[in-house]
């Protein structure tokens, strides 16, 4: 009997981690459809680039107030490192700083859709609107970035 109980127990919360999954990476995809339409619509329009800056600050403004566990610590420190060396390099204008700034983005925030998508199987994330905004983030970041990278390696910087 108890065993029984057990059973149901497990999988019932395998259920539940499925559906926030699920719900998670459907919202996701919903969302990175829509970035593609607004990303359209800013270019029409001519945006400054001072606008991502302050959308991007912004934004690591929803992702701060997590409670990381494990490598949570390592990527907070990362990222405030990035975010003060990016900071820096408005005034320098460094290049090598810049290339820096955007490799070291790009493997932070792999690192976070590894440990985001880990918090969601093992249960320690059940919100999947949150859960969407993080890895919607952490992609972003990393696409911006490796356009950077790639622009500068093709001699469009």
């Amino acid at each position: 009997m108890q065993s029984n109980i057990g059973l149901q127990a497990s999988k019932s919360s395998a259920i539940e981690i499925n559906k926030v999954l699920k719900n998670t990476y459907m919202l996701l995809s919903m969302t990175l459809a829509f970035s593609a339409v607004t990303a359209a619509i800013s270019m029409s329009l001519n945006l400054p680039h001072g606008a991502a800056l302050i959308m991007t600050l912004v934004a690591f403004g929803l992702i701060s107030k997590k409670d990381f566990s494990f490598m949570g610590g390592f990527l907070m420190v990362g990222l405030i490192v990035v975010i003060v060396a990016s900071i820096a390099n408005i005034f320098f204008q460094i290049p090598a700083l810049s290339l820096a700034v955007s490799a070291a983005i790009i493997m932070i925030m792999s690192g976070l859709i590894l440990f985001d998508t880990s918090r969601i199987i093992n249960g320690g994330e059940t919100n999947y609107i949150r859960a969407t905004i993080s890895l919607y983030l952490n992609i972003y970041n990393i696409f911006v970035h490796l356009l950077h990278l790639l622009g500068v390696m093709g001699g469009d910087d």
